[in-house]
This record gives C-alpha cells, structure tokens and sequence, in this order.
C-alpha cells in the first residue's frame, strides 16, 4: 500500500511539473517588439521569460528609451527599465507572460498595461524566493490607472 502511495505521489508530481513547463499560448508564437537599455540585464532575463512563454521577440537595444516611453504614452507613474509593443498595446516592465495572453484575448479599450518600478519576484526580477507584493495596471491615453491584476508576496 506504502509503495502504491509514493508511485502515485511521484506521478502526480511529474505530471504537474509537466504542465506547469508548457508555454501559456500554445500554437502560432504572438510576436512582440521590445525596447531596452543595452546596459539592462534584467530585460534580458524578461525576454527569456516572453521566449519560454510562445512569444516571438523582437529584441531592440536603445540608448534612448525615453523617447520610446513618450511616442507611446508611458507615463512617469507607469514607467520601468523596458516597453514592448504587442497588437497595438503597450507592455511597460516586467509583466507576466500571461497577463499579456490575457490582454490579447479581451481587448480591452486601453493603451497598455505596465509594472511599474522593478518589484522583485517579477519576471526577470527573481531574487531567490523573494517575491514582492505588486500590481500589474492598466493605463490609457488619459493617464487612467486600474488594477489589471494583483500578486500577493511572499514574507
């Protein structure tokens, strides 16, 4: 009986790891074009994440991310080290793949949605098992904020 218990708790474990590794979107990669500092590290640990997650990134290093932040509206409250364009929206900071697979699939009437500032836990943030609390907002051209989505932190 033992025995039977650990082989199942095994199968469960390899079977959710198992899903936990797919890509969020499966099918046709969802192209995105970022904008970052060729001095950021972090940006490059988020286009990982994008890249696990069924986007395909086009990476453009700038020594001028300010002038991409203001053509497309990122306010100062808003801004974080990169942006990304995907399907006409703004993508500002380290947002989780799958709140941009979310965005995509509602369409909601905004600009983009951002994580503003560089809260660790964060993809491409990850500081061991430190995980802050922090928001991914949404934002139009009127500098409208509202939560897009919550994460809680770890203590």
């Amino acid at each position: 009986m033992k025995v039977s218990i650990i082989f199942l708790t095994i199968g469960l474990l390899v079977f959710n790891a198992s899903i936990e590794a797919k890509p969020i979107a499966a099918g046709k990669p969802v192209d995105i074009v970022v904008y970052r500092s060729p001095t950021c590290d972090c940006c490059g640990k988020w286009l990982e994440h994008l890249k696990k997650n069924n986007f395909k990134v086009s990476d453009i290093v700038t020594n001028d991310v300010q002038a991409i932040k203001k053509k497309y509206g990122v306010s100062d409250a808003m801004a974080s080290c990169h942006t990304a364009i995907v399907d006409g929206y703004v993508i500002e900071g380290h947002v989780p793949a799958n709140d941009i697979m979310t965005l995509l699939k509602t369409k909601p009437k905004i600009a983009g949605i951002a994580v503003p500032g560089m809260p660790s836990g964060t993809p491409g943030m990850e500081m061991g098992d430190r995980k802050d609390a922090y928001n991914v907002m949404s934002f139009d051209k009127d500098n409208h904020y509202e939560v897009f989505h919550s994460y809680e932190g770890t203590k």
